[in-house]
């Protein structure tokens, strides 16, 4: 007797042989430094909460320490290879490469093409709008999807794609070729072993603005902050320290003695 193969199954194998097909059929990919006259896109972020997340991201980076001048960090930054005869620039809205060549002495970075300029992405992430802007296309020809493009063309290890208006941050490795989905921990976040720490959703208010925001927490759990939240620290402390003050001199005058002449 014979066993029926599910229907789920057979689409699975299918998808499965029609996704080697194409990564076979993929034209040679070389890694040329964009010319300096070559035209960028320029096209505006889609929303000010946008640049808002990317700058957030970095500023708790920085004032942790953790950003070396080796390093490059960017937001709607193109990323660039060559396939076949054609040159792809796809810009993330967030971009981690942990080691990039440095620029000759008052050269300034417009773009950046991995292993000619340096380490390949370590990581990628795309903020979702409104209206889906191809963060999930897997589209094999020119002028290739973004997922298409990070995974199968750059192969880069971590893709992170986030949904501010509902919270929803998914986060998937390169496992095998092939991006896969990753489960987030008991608190909703997902270890970056790229940056050594855990990447979340925060719920709060930043630049006049109430949004769900990207956190990094240390791998103790410990919060990042902004430089808003250090400044509000030191005031506090400023302040207990000013009543601690105050109620030391008023229990010395309760002792008959004058602090001030102390």
């Amino acid at each position: 007797m014979y066993e029926i193969e599910p229907a789920s199954d057979r689409l699975n194998k299918t998808m499965t042989v029609l996704q080697g097909h194409l990564a076979n059929a993929l034209p040679p990919i070389t890694w040329q430094k964009l010319p300096a006259d070559f035209p960028l896109p320029d096209e505006p972020v889609e929303s000010n909460l946008q640049p808002l997340l990317a700058a957030a991201l970095r500023e708790s980076l920085e004032l942790a320490g953790l950003i070396l001048e080796s390093m490059l960090i960017a937001s709607n930054f193109g990323l660039c290879a060559t396939v076949g005869d054609k040159t792809i620039v796809k810009a993330p809205d967030w971009v981690y490469v942990s080691s990039v060549h440095p620029l000759p002495s008052g050269e300034v970075r417009r773009s950046y093409t991995p292993h000619t300029e340096g380490e390949k992405p370590a990581l990628v992430m795309e903020f979702i709008s409104a209206t889906e802007g191809g963060e999930y296309s897997i589209n094999p020809h020119y002028p290739y999807g973004k997922w298409y493009f990070y995974e199968q063309i750059l192969r880069i290890p971590i893709y992170v794609i986030f949904h501010p208006q509902i919270a929803v941050l998914e986060a998937y490795f390169l496992v095998e070729g092939k991006y896969k989905q990753q489960s987030p921990d008991e608190n909703g976040r997902f270890w970056i072993e790229a940056l050594g720490l855990f990447l979340g959703v925060w719920m709060g208010r930043k630049a006049e603005l109430e949004a769900y925001w990207l956190r990094w927490w240390d791998k103790s759990g410990n919060l990042l902050f902004w430089g808003s939240e250090l400044l509000e620290q030191e005031r506090q402390r400023a302040e207990q320290a000013e009543q601690k003050a105050a109620r030391l001199a008023q229990r010395l005058r309760e002792m008959g003695i004058n602090p001030e002449e102390l």
